[in-house]
């Protein structure tokens, strides 16, 4: 008869420190959130994206896990001047993740679309006089290649730089509205080439002659014509910043509101329709309504740093610096595209009424920001 060995086995002990034995006030909550939600209940835009992007001041106790082979790892805040006793403090207001970004996109490009579409229906641009199918050959077609470089050229190479997944993702749709905004432009040159853009010109004889779009001729202004060539080179200087913060400053609060700004709703928006055109607001009104969706996060941002309790004096100090810099050379740029304010045929707006509210509005900005105004302004 053959006996069973008895198998034997260590006794559980309980030591608390097992997952699950401390107990909290929502120790016994379905959610769990692991920072503090703006509001009373957490947002989806806070669910993915705070805390996203690792952080050894706030959950990597070990330091980096990843790095550069020719630099500091992870996201290193000496990428910029400015400084922030809480990086993570910044919040889009439009709650801008992935699923928002296609949606809006989405929408905006559906309809453009329908509008282009509805345009060559009608045959609209038959009616358009040859001075405002002039100014669009080589205004509109110039202002694609700004809008262009800086999707391109300044918010993607930038958008990964910032020290938090909120701000990296604001730029980040920031580029995306660029470079759309671009594309919507080129379609509608490209439409127009097509169409045969026959804008009349009186012959003096109480006939009219057709007169053909160029949809080459933006190439040919923007590298060349005087009045763009300021413009131009602030869009290239733009690109050879290296300071992330410095880079979206210059952008959003300075030449946005000096030049984009002055040239897309103190002009385009203003005398499209006077000239006959009901196709360009529409086109234009979504590069306005995309950048009044970027200043937003940007004066967020801005606002922030400039009340920081501990870094805030010095950070108004550099955004002075910042604006000392920017601020002449933007307004060299609006200075010289005051010509083009007599190209079309009804000129509703004059170039003083215009640079007047850009200026104004600029004022405004700074303002709230708790920045004073640059002398510049006054002169």
């Amino acid at each position: 008869m053959t006996h069973t060995k008895q198998r034997s086995f260590p006794r559980i002990e309980f030591t608390d420190s097992e997952a699950g034995a401390l107990e909290f006030p929502s120790s016994t909550s379905r959610s769990y959130n692991y920072y503090k939600p703006a509001k009373l209940r957490a947002t989806m835009y806070e669910d993915v994206t705070v805390d996203v992007q690792p952080d050894p001041d706030r959950h990597l106790s070990q330091g980096w896990i990843y790095g550069f082979g020719d630099g500091p790892g992870g996201y290193p805040k000496e990428w910029t001047a400015a400084k922030s006793s809480n990086w993570h403090a910044f919040l889009d207001p439009n709650e801008e993740w992935d699923q928002t970004i296609y949606r809006n996109n989405s929408a905006v490009v559906h309809q453009v679309d329908l509008c282009l579409q509805n345009a060559k229906r009608a045959r609209a641009y038959d009616g358009w006089n040859a001075a405002w199918l002039k100014f669009i050959e080589r205004n509109l077609g110039a202002w694609m290649h700004a809008e262009n470089g800086m999707a391109l050229h300044v918010f993607t190479s930038i958008q990964r730089s910032g020290p938090t997944n909120m701000i990296n993702t604001a730029v980040a749709v920031n580029a995306a509205h660029k470079m759309r905004f671009a594309q919507d432009l080129a379609l509608f040159n490209l439409d127009l080439s097509e169409a045969g853009g026959q804008g009349k010109e009186g012959t003096g004889e109480g006939r009219s002659a057709d007169v053909p779009f160029d949809g080459s001729a933006h190439k040919e202004v923007w590298k060349n014509a005087p009045e763009w060539q300021p413009t131009r080179e602030v869009v290239e200087r733009l690109t050879a910043v290296g300071d992330w913060c410095e880079l979206l400053f210059a952008t959003n609060i300075v030449f946005e509101q000096l030049v984009g700004s002055l040239f897309r709703s103190e002009l385009v928006m203003q005398i499209a329709a006077r000239n006959g055109d009901y196709i360009t607001p529409t086109i234009v009104g979504t590069g306005e309504y995309d950048y009044d969706r970027d200043l937003g996060y940007t004066r967020n941002l801005f606002r922030l740093l400039a009340r920081d309790a501990e870094h805030g004096e010095t950070n108004k100090v550099l955004f002075g610096e910042w604006l000392a810099t920017w601020v002449p050379r933007c307004l060299d740029a609006a200075h010289a595209l005051q010509p083009i304010w007599s190209q079309p045929a009804d000129k509703s707006v004059t170039f003083a009424v215009s640079l007047d509210a850009a200026k104004q509005k600029f004022r405004s900005l700074l303002e709230d920001l708790g920045l004073d105004s640059p002398k510049e302004l006054d002169q």
